[in-house]
């Protein structure tokens, strides 16, 4: 059997969440990480990854975290006035807003024009980023097989109409060399398999499942035309709870089933935790208490550090 990606979301979130990732990357844990580009945190977050990475076993695929739906804008609010908080350049319009903008033809061009101004200002953080690790990597002489870009989102936000298209015009203005873009497609019935665990499920996250299982034929299409290979992510119905006892009874039929439709699998985690004096006002108060500081957070971290894949 082909092993997964073991994949961690929200490098360069908070200080301390970049942390928490950096010890299961020295583990040797992590296959690939995503990094967060719009927090004022970025670059102190950065410069210990950069310092890092001569000490690491190996270096993780890095992709960039497209951002939408906090942080601040990039692009600054007077290129992109309806991406933001009314005063500020905090992100504002959220997912719901950019979900509705993807069905409003009036909205549709003009939020479409905003995000890629701003994802183009995102990607190139990134990949400058991204550059640099590669170059701190090859002079240590850490391995790392990254060759291209690789992009997914937070929330996968990247999976709405408005943004797919947004991003893929980025992409082609800049003419990126993408060798990855998240396809947040995951199989639902390997979740109905053992009655057992029912109960262990949020029934939000299900609908979640759906609603991005909906939007993943446009990222098939593309990974078909530019020669990538389609994956499954796993970590949408389990999302903020990945332990290991459920990965571990699920774990068997969700890599066979990859197997069977001839996909990659990712194993989608958040093991950093946000301390409380990290809060700041680049975060959705809601998004704190009910995903960055709950109480069970650790568990992600501890499935990581002690999974044997």
């Amino acid at each position: 059997m082909n092993k997964p990606d073991i994949h961690a979301d929200d490098y360069a979130l908070t200080l301390n969440t970049s942390k928490d990732m950096l010890a299961c990357m020295r583990a040797g844990k992590l296959d690939s990480i995503s990094i967060v580009t719009n927090m004022s945190c970025f670059e102190e977050c950065m410069e210990l990854l950069y310092e890092e990475i001569p000490k690491l076993p190996f270096l993780p695929l890095l992709s960039v975290h497209l951002d939408f739906v906090e942080g601040r804008c990039l692009a600054g609010s007077g290129q992109a006035p309806d991406l933001v908080k009314k005063g500020s350049d905090l992100m504002g319009l959220g997912w719901g807003g950019l979900f509705l903008a993807s069905y409003l033809p009036g909205k549709r061009k003009k939020i479409g024009a905003q995000l890629t101004r701003e994802i183009k200002e995102q990607l190139a953080r990134g990949e400058k980023a991204m550059k640099r690790c590669l170059e701190i990597a090859e002079k240590a002489g850490v391995s790392c097989t990254q060759k291209g870009l690789r992009i997914d989102s937070h929330q996968h936000a990247h999976m709405i109409p408005v943004v797919w298209e947004a991003l893929l015009k980025a992409v082609k203005d800049e003419g990126y060399t993408v060798e990855y873009i998240r396809n947040s497609k995951e199989v639902l019935g390997v979740f109905l398999t053992d009655v057992s665990l029912y109960k262990t499920y949020r029934p939000v996250n299900f609908i979640k499942n759906r609603l991005l299982s909906l939007y993943s034929h446009k990222a098939d299409r593309y990974c078909r035309a530019n020669g990538l290979k389609p994956m499954y992510l796993w970590g949408l119905v389990m999302s903020g709870r990945m332990d290991q006892t459920r990965i571990e009874k699920l774990y068997p039929k969700m890599l066979k089933k990859a197997e069977r439709d001839g996909r990659e699998l990712e194993i989608l985690f958040h093991p950093g935790l946000m301390l409380a004096d990290e809060v700041t006002d680049e975060v959705a108060d809601e998004a704190v208490e009910g995903f960055y500081r709950r109480k069970d957070r650790h568990v992600e971290q501890e499935a990581v550090l002690g999974m044997k894949w």
